[in-house]
């Protein structure tokens, strides 16, 4: 790391282990800031993304059962966050796996992302988000997949440095800071995220709480992924959100070289604004893009819905089914609906005539059919939708 390219800042400062000629420049962050002075772009900015968001907290708060949106927002996200380290599994991709088990490194990693979110949802019920949190959903996060040799669900004992695949600490482009600041950065990481931070504007805390833990970069592995998952576990805990709805990958996705510019302008120069700004917008764009989203998945729902209940059969129950998961058998469907083989079979049929479902053949070694709900899965795959003309 060329320390001259850094400067000290608020946020930190190119560091050597004084004395040692052996040693090399890594960059050593301060305690987190609990003030950050907003100028008007930037209240600006938090006030729409703050408006986006609340609207999105009232869409979740009118569906009877919000999970019918978490479980398909949340795979888009295990897929755009999954795909910023180099994965190449589509939403599709995950759908299948999930009715028919697939062998395949980067399937398996968006599976383990899912995992990990849901095993992180289900720990913050009882638990703050602390370390113990955070090593529990680490070690899912990297179970059985790329970086399990990496000690998942510990935090590092040995230097890291981020750049080419060939770099060393003196030509990387950023290196964390060594193992032995790692406790009490965390430690301060801890207290920001569970009482100091929350004088801030919930927003403001989860932009910080988020560039501080990738500064960090705590473990060998799967820095980004946790840390991206951890913004919306901060904003429900902050009852910014009822439900988890936003998920920001697929912004940093469509914008990653950005997102990981304004990172490092921070650690360089101390732009904090330009981050602020960015990680904002990605707040707002979200949240607009989660609602439009979730209105035409409810749409398309009660449209099938409105119909279904006029059959008298199970036909209601294949809607939820399917508005869950796209990408159907006919052993998925007995098993989600309580049917014997044949009456699944005929509950498939009778959707396929109501053109809910198309076939896509027999796929994979058994030779199992498959189905797709078209409409559906064109919702949840479909471009994101940002406005244009954003600054980045």
């Amino acid at each position: 790391m060329d320390g001259s390219q850094y400067c000290e800042s608020l946020f930190g400062k190119p560091w050597r282990e004084p004395g040692n000629r052996w040693a090399f420049t890594y960059y050593l962050p301060n305690a987190i800031p609990r003030e950050v002075p907003l100028d008007a772009t930037l209240v600006n900015a938090l006030s729409d993304a703050d408006a986006a968001l609340g609207l999105l907290g009232g869409l979740a708060m009118l569906i009877t059962d919000p999970s019918l949106l978490i479980g398909p927002c949340l795979r888009r996200e295990a897929v755009a966050s999954t795909r910023i380290e180099g994965t190449q599994a589509s939403l599709s991709d995950l759908f299948q796996s999930e009715v028919e088990s697939i062998e395949n490194d980067d399937i398996e990693e968006v599976r383990r992302y899912v995992e990990a979110t849901e095993l992180a949802y289900n720990l913050a019920q009882s638990l703050p988000i602390t370390q113990r949190l955070v090593l529990q959903v680490h070690a899912v996060l990297l179970k059985g997949v790329r970086g399990k040799e990496r000690n998942p669900g510990e935090l590092r004992m040995s230097p890291v440095w981020v750049g080419s695949a060939n770099a060393t600490p003196d030509t990387a482009a950023f290196v964390p800071p060594l193992p032995e600041h790692l406790p009490d950065l965390m430690r301060d990481w801890e207290f920001f995220v569970n009482d100091d931070g929350k004088r801030l504007p919930a927003l403001i805390q989860a932009a910080l709480m988020h560039y501080q833990f990738e500064t960090i970069h705590p473990f060998l592995d799967g820095n980004g992924r946790l840390g991206r998952l951890l913004i919306n576990l901060l904003l429900i805990e902050r009852r910014r959100l009822p439900v988890p709805l936003l998920y920001l990958s697929s912004y940093f996705e469509s914008y990653r070289q950005t997102y990981y510019d304004k990172l490092q302008a921070v650690r360089q120069r101390g732009d904090i604004d330009g981050w602020l700004l960015f990680f904002l917008q990605a707040v707002k764009s979200q949240a607009d893009d989660a609602v439009v989203r979730s209105r035409s998945l409810i749409s398309t729902r009660e449209t099938y819905l409105q119909e279904a209940i006029q059959t008298r059969s199970r036909l209601p129950a294949l809607v939820d089914v399917i508005v869950r998961n796209p990408i159907v058998t006919v052993k998925s469907v007995q098993e989600a609906v309580g049917l014997t083989n044949q009456g699944a079979r005929a509950l498939i049929k009778s959707a396929e005539s109501r053109e809910w479902l198309h076939s896509l053949g027999a796929r994979g070694q058994g030779g199992r059919e498959f189905w797709v709900a078209p409409r559906i899965l064109d919702i949840m795959e479909a471009p994101m939708a940002y406005s244009t003309g954003q600054s980045h």
